[in-house]
């Protein structure tokens, strides 16, 4: 680990809310401490970040329709009460694909299966494969490609099967 990966860490740390994190490789161990109250999360789970103020505004008074191309992909959401919701399990940046040439891991109408690769979320400059742990069709995306995302925002709605 070198010392620019040592200050991104140390400001991740304190961005995120983690009282105490600890790594440990072969010939080299780090422990970063902060002086918050303390917070226990699970490694395999991420610690829940709060929402930022703009995410995801619900309007409350009614809208006008649509265009058509946009009333196509909302028809089926009409309907949300079925729907399942796939969660970003971590803070990082949101990539619909694996490089901009490369084709989007689904759309909108795709019959996905549990497992299935969803996206990718960037971390630390770490990429993390997100997948399906419901088996259904897409009916929306809920995050423009390249924006940032924070932990437990909505990504995409699902139909289940």
């Amino acid at each position: 680990m070198d010392i620019k990966q040592i200050q991104d860490l140390i400001r991740f740390v304190s961005k995120s809310g983690v009282n105490e994190v600890s790594i440990e490789q072969e010939n080299f161990k780090i422990t970063i401490k902060t002086n918050e109250a303390p917070t226990y999360v699970n490694a395999s789970i991420p610690a829940p970040q709060p929402l930022a103020a703009a995410a995801a505004p619900q309007p409350s008074l009614p809208v006008a329709a649509p265009s058509a191309p946009a009333a196509a992909e909302a028809a089926p959401v009409a309907d949300a009460s079925n729907l399942i919701t796939v969660r970003s399990p971590m803070i990082g940046t949101f990539y619909r694909s694996s490089s901009p040439d490369k084709p989007l891991f689904v759309n909108v109408g795709d019959e996905i299966s549990t497992g299935t690769v969803l996206c990718i979320i960037e971390a630390m400059k770490l990429f993390n494969e997100i997948e399906s742990e419901v088996s259904g069709r897409i009916v929306k995306v809920l995050v423009d490609n390249a924006s940032p995302v924070e932990y437990d925002q909505p990504l995409f709605l699902v139909e289940p099967k």
